[in-house]
C-alpha cells in the first residue's frame, strides 16, 4: 500500500474514488477502507456468449433447422 497527494480544483467536489497516478487501481481518502481493485472479466468466446443466451434445447433445434436445410440443399443463405 502506498500513499498518494493527488491535486483538485479548489471549487472542484473532491471524488469519493479515482485512479492513482502511481499504480493505476482505485484510490480513495478512506485509508481505512479502500476501494475494491476492477475485477478482470476472463475473454469469453462467442460459443460462450450464445450459451448464455440459449438453452441446450433451443440449440439443438436451430441445429436440427440447418441441418434439415442442408439436406433438402436449400442454402440459408
Amino acid at each position: 500500500m502506498h500513499e498518494t497527494r493527488p491535486s483538485f480544483a479548489s471549487d472542484a467536489a473532491v471524488p469519493e474514488n479515482w485512479d492513482c497516478p502511481r499504480c493505476g487501481l482505485p484510490a480513495g481518502q478512506d485509508e481505512s477502507a479502500p476501494p475494491a481493485p476492477p475485477k478482470n472479466e476472463p475473454y469469453k468466446t462467442h460459443l460462450a456468449y450464445v450459451k448464455e443466451r440459449r438453452s441446450d434445447k433451443d440449440g439443438k433445434a436451430i441445429l436440427e433447422e440447418a441441418l434439415e436445410r442442408l439436406r433438402n440443399n436449400k442454402s440459408p443463405w
